[in-house]
């Protein structure tokens, strides 16, 4: 197991993060985990943290078993809310014992057993089914076949695959890195090695149904009172387990509180956070991040941590700092989950030297107060800034190694402020800066693979670093507005795009501004762009050309206004082309067909639409493969006619590219993310959670490839 850079995984926006989090789930789930069960947890509550409403943290983590039968849960098996501190467990409680008085309930009481670290599952006594996407499993029933034992019997409903801990420490450890992985491979494999037969064979591979776990039964107060002696009693046992589960034991309570799409309201999960030690701050300093905020880092006296000895802890933002009393002399508590960078819990006896900086430790500009940050403004001058924004890069495009963060710092010391000079550097200049021949024709040939192995313009986009865009929020950005267009675009034309907010937009549109000149130096160093096809549609909403017209209807809300905006944007582009709409008279909108009078608002239309008159010229002559609403008449043709499709998933009845082909042909707008207009979501093998979660969240619905096929079958005419 490997534990990943912690700075790079928590420096990481939410979306970045989230689609490295399915990543380490996927792995887990496979039996060969990439970073420890504490740090994942811990990055987990990370993401909560910067964004508490992010899809992933709604989502259930999928377990995927692609050659098996999928079978619908009677029952959703759901993921388990977690606590880990006793703080957490006091609100559950609370949140239990509110609910069960507006019931009438007096006596509340709560079960708590082993939280078991295996393969979850249902078994009926026919089936056996394995947890999936919490609503569809995998038959997994083979497992029984193969020689796991059904402790208690068939039938006993929720458990998980599990081996006992003391047979796999004293016969497997040395061929297994964790007990997850024999069991993983036994119910995914229709052959397993030698090792595992043996286990099999020895009766140490089990189905565990929870409800024969040893457990406790009480009240809230003992419960709380008794939590950390329970922990250690309910815990040791013969099983890999990582914490309790907690829930309430009333059938109508646990009714009345039902549950959200990620978890059951009654349940819960408690989970002890990682190792605390206390220790001194000796000095506090400043670290200037690639978008001009400074993270104040402590510097502590050293103290041994989870087997480490700790020297720095993180002290999150200006305001932290200036709040607690965080400064030389005071006295913390910290805090290190698994091998993530520690940080603090507490302060224990504050400091009376508190000093936030006026002006930046690297480039020595005033600072600005915004919110509880402080940041420095100077983006193109700040050297630390451009490290960061440089190391950002080569790590968001992930086609080039060698350039670690000890490596830039060099290169931009030496004169290499900017990437494009980066990329005009040659085996000579490196070596002509001190870089070994070795290192210097490693760096040569990374650059010039990163330009030549294919990456998408969204990727492109986002390793720049700009504020507010990450991976997800150009891909969004550029199924609007071309690349081509974007450099010129202001933040009002951000804007109109549905979920980019104005301040945000106004942001964007800033920094797009500044390093439109690098952007363009970029693009120009030959790299070999997968481009977005951009939705028309979209792109006339965000020029603003429908805008007047559809806000005149009465819409409230921003998705209204954009819906009506789409409908009339979707009637143009039926009867001109993207090039001929700048052209077009009052007088031939007037008879537009659309759901709405826009003949007081026609000679508005054609204003604002020969104002783009260049603009709209231009991206008809990019030469890319605009998504275009099919033609009007043409929706009966197909049951997907008009519907905006994203597929995902390894597909099984051709290629991704071949479906999307067919679906275009049949008047569909195919789209690569998930979004508020998005009609299907079509999933196939080894689909990630981000995408599911945020459909299930905008209430897109979601099909298999059998329904999807289905749907088509039903839609066209004469079948």
């Amino acid at each position: 197991m490997i534990e990943a850079l912690p700075e790079d995984l928590t420096a990481l926006s939410a979306d970045d993060l989230a689609e490295r989090l399915e990543a380490f789930n996927e792995a887990y789930r496979a039996g060969e985990p990439l970073i420890s069960d504490a740090a994942y947890d811990a990055l987990v509550e990370h993401l909560r943290g910067i964004a508490p409403d992010h899809p992933f943290l709604k989502a259930i983590e999928p377990e995927v078993f692609p050659a098996k039968r999928q079978i619908r849960h009677p029952v959703p098996m759901l993921s388990t809310e977690k606590a880990y501190v006793v703080e957490g467990l006091q609100q559950f409680v609370a949140r239990v014992n509110k609910k069960a008085a507006e019931l009438g309930i007096e006596t509340v009481e709560f079960r708590v057993t082993p939280k078991l670290d295996g393969l979850a599952g249902r078994d009926d006594g026919r089936v056996l089914a394995s947890r999936g996407d919490g609503l569809f499993g995998y038959d997994i029933t083979s497992a029984f076949e193969k020689g796991v034992v059904a402790v208690g019997g068939r039938g006993e409903e929720l458990g998980e695959v599990v081996v006992s801990l003391s047979y796999f420490e004293t016969r497997l450890a040395d061929a297994f890195e964790h007990p997850r992985n024999l069991v993983v491979g036994i119910v995914s494999s229709d052959t397993v090695n030698e090792a595992a037969r043996q286990a099999l064979a020895d009766g140490a591979v089990r189905f565990v149904p929870y409800r024969t776990l040893k457990n406790w039964v009480g009240s809230g107060p003992d419960l709380l009172a008794h939590i950390e002696r329970l922990y250690t009693e309910l815990t040791g046992i013969d099983y890999p387990t990582d914490g309790l589960v907690i829930e309430t034991t009333e059938a109508r309570l646990r009714e009345a509180m039902g549950a959200t799409s990620h978890h059951y309201r009654w349940q819960i999960a408690y989970k002890r956070r990682g190792d605390t030690a206390v220790t001194r701050v000796e000095a506090v300093t400043w670290q200037v991040g690639r978008t001009g905020v400074l993270t104040p880092v402590m510097e502590v006296a050293p103290v041994s941590l989870s087997g480490a000895t700790i020297r720095r802890v993180t002290a999150h933002n200006a305001e932290r700092v200036e709040q607690d009393g965080i400064g030389p002399g005071a006295s913390i508590e910290i805090i290190r989950s698994g091998e993530v960078i520690p940080k603090i819990e507490r302060v224990l006896t504050p400091s009376d030297q508190v000093v936030l900086p006026q002006r930046c430790p690297s480039c020595q500009t005033p600072l600005l107060r915004e919110g509880p940050f402080l940041r420095c403004p100077n983006s193109t001058g700040c050297r630390d800034q451009i490290v960061q924004r440089i190391h950002h890069w080569f790590r968001t495009i992930g086609n080039a190694d060698w350039f670690g963060v000890k490596t830039v710092e060099r290169l931009v010391d030496q004169g290499c402020n900017t990437l494009a000079r980066i990329y005009d550097l040659t085996v000579a200049d490196y070596q002509a800066m001190g870089f070994g021949p070795g290192q210097a024709a490693n760096l040569a040939e990374a650059v010039a693979l990163s330009r030549s192995h294919r990456m998408e313009d969204w990727r492109f986009l986002a390793a720049f670093g700009l504020p507010h865009l990450g991976t997800g929020d150009s891909r969004r950005l550029l199924q609007a507005i071309p690349l081509e267009l974007l450099l010129g675009a202001d933040a009002g034309q951000i804007a109109r795009i549905y979920g980019f907010a104005e301040r945000t937009s106004g942001d964007i549109a800033a920094e797009i501004g500044a390093q439109a000149d690098q952007i363009a130096a970029m693009w120009q160093r030959g790299f070999n762009l997968e481009r977005t096809s951009p939705v028309a549609v979209d792109f006339l909403v965000s020029l603003g050309i429908c805008e007047d017209a559809a806000n005149d209807g009465g819409a409230r809300t921003k998705k209204e206004k954009v819906d009506r905006q789409r409908a009339l944007a979707t009637a143009l582009l039926r009867r001109w082309t993207l090039g001929e709409i700048g052209q077009v008279t009052a007088a031939q909108i007037q008879d537009l067909p659309v759901d709405m009078d826009i003949r007081p608002k026609a000679a508005q239309i054609s204003e604002r639409a020969a104002q783009h008159q260049a603009v709209l010229g231009r991206a008809a002559g990019l030469g890319l493969d605009w998504r275009l609403p099919p033609a009007a008449g043409t929706e009966g043709a197909s049951a997907v006619a008009g519907k905006r499709i994203v597929f995902t998933g390894k597909m099984t009845g051709g290629s991704r590219e071949e479906m999307q082909a067919e679906a275009r042909r049949l008047g569909a707008v195919v789209q690569t993310a998930v979004g508020p207009g998005t009609d299907y979501l079509i999933c196939g093998e080894k689909v990630g959670a981000v995408k599911t979660a945020k459909a299930r969240e905008l209430g897109v619905a979601i099909l298999d490839e059998a329904a999807y096929r289905e749907l088509l079958r039903g839609g066209n005419k004469g079948e």
